[in-house]
């Protein structure tokens, strides 16, 4: 009986009954004909004896057929699965109508009925079970449902090692799905359990690459990932950096792009007052997208406005490249006038040079322009900032020229090199 002919044939084996031998081979080539609680029991039994090629070569014929089974199961479903698997469709909405509660359970257990059957397997079971699945083009929604039980039923009992391989597995699988049927909201919750258990780079990756793609239907607290142990800063920026990078190489635009560039710049508001935030990761930060995607600099400016309040130490050239990143014509008239007088957006060195700032503002404050004349009032603003950039440029030159002096003194007694370029 196909129940136990892989126990008998594996005793047969082993005691050399010839007979037995060939009985339980013949009844091996019929495995397609098996049901599926047989293929099941005996695939069952393999992972339960001894490793050998032998073993994993019928457990190889066993999978098959029962993929194959599941398949024709689910082709001949009434119920079309895609639409059943979907996050909006009825399967999903719990009713209080008794009628509409049994129509729910009949069509769901047409579809994955055999989830709690198949968890039975070994990991390293439902793995081939899983690439069988992929390979013979399952609906993908199915599987990706599938993938999201399985994490949340095994890991009530496995062990640390068990869980990273289980979670490598079923990210492994994900990213080969067609990418709409795989919840965001369900990757943030592997990417916290990723970090957790250290999982393998590869899977880590592929990961990364997966929330990337969907990052449009991110949310800011899906993106505020305490940073590692080993990391001072409180949020993990690089992962931040990664996503987004990942994003914007998938050649994405419009409506999508506008979505991230928003939840990016909530999220560097949101790290700006971090003290351990060095200038050099902010500035990735603020450059992370394009600036077309940004209709306004407002919540850059107050960004920046936070930055520059828990940094009190920055030198004059990192806090005037944090500055010039800010775009005059996406402010508003009220954040163009507060940043001129805002000393934390000073960048001037010498007495003199802080008294020609003031004087500047003064002069500017002093041109009476009426609520009729607000391009005029505009165009005043607009040179004032141009004004404050120059001079910021200048300061920046002069203290690349100062260096350059410095150079050149202590290379004038016979040095040969070079001098050192401009910084850009």
């Amino acid at each position: 009986m196909p129940s136990n002919v892989v126990l008998m044939h594996r005793a047969a084996k082993f005691m050399e009954v010839s007979k037995v031998l060939e009985r339980t081979e013949k009844c091996m080539e019929e495995i397609r004909y098996w049901s599926w609680p047989e293929l099941l029991l005996s695939l069952k039994q393999c992972q339960e004896v001894e490793t050998s090629s032998e073993a994993e070569s019928l457990a190889a014929k066993l999978m098959d057929a029962l993929v194959e089974k599941l398949c024709l199961a689910v082709e001949m479903s009434p119920s079309s699965a895609a639409s059943a698997c979907s996050p909006d469709s009825s399967l999903f909405r719990f009713s209080c109508d008794s009628k509409s509660t049994e129509s729910f359970k009949n069509s769901s257990v047409r579809l994955t009925w055999w989830f709690d059957e198949v968890l039975v397997l070994s990991p390293g079971l439902v793995e081939t079970f899983l690439k069988l699945m992929v390979l013979r083009k399952f609906d993908n929604h199915i599987i990706s449902r599938f993938l999201f039980y399985y994490q949340k039923v095994k890991f009530c009992s496995a062990s640390s090692h068990e869980k990273r391989k289980i979670l490598e597995t079923i990210i492994d699988t994900l990213c080969v799905l067609d990418q709409s049927c795989v919840p965001c909201k369900g990757l943030f919750g592997f990417l916290r359990l990723a970090l957790g258990l250290n999982i393998n780079k590869s899977s880590m990756n592929k990961l990364e690459l997966m929330i990337g793609s969907q990052l449009d239907q991110a949310t800011l607290d899906n993106l505020l990932v305490p940073s590692p142990s080993k990391s001072s800063h409180l949020y993990y920026v690089n992962l931040v950096l990664r996503f987004t990078k990942a994003f914007l190489d998938g050649a994405r635009g419009g409506l999508q792009l506008k979505k991230v560039s928003s939840l990016i710049d909530q999220y560097i508001t949101e790290v700006a007052p971090d003290p351990c935030l060095k200038p050099s990761k902010f500035l990735s930060l603020l450059t992370l997208v394009p600036d077309s995607a940004r209709e306004s600099h407002e919540e850059i400016y107050r960004a920046i406005d936070m930055y520059l309040e828990a940094h009190t130490g920055l030198t004059n050239g990192e806090k005037l490249s944090v500055i010039r990143t800010l775009s005059y014509e996406k402010l508003s008239g009220e954040s163009r006038s507060k940043i001129s007088r805002n000393p934390k957006f000073q960048v001037l060195e010498t007495p003199d040079e802080q008294r020609e700032q003031k004087q500047l503002i003064l002069r500017m404050e002093k041109v009476e322009v009426s609520g009729d004349n607000e391009k005029l009032k505009e165009h005043i603003e607009g040179i004032q900032w141009r004004v404050m950039e120059l001079e910021r440029a200048c300061l920046k030159m002069q203290n690349q020229m100062e260096v350059i002096k410095k150079r050149s003194k202590n290379n004038s007694k016979g040095s040969n090199r070079s001098l050192p370029k401009l910084c850009s």
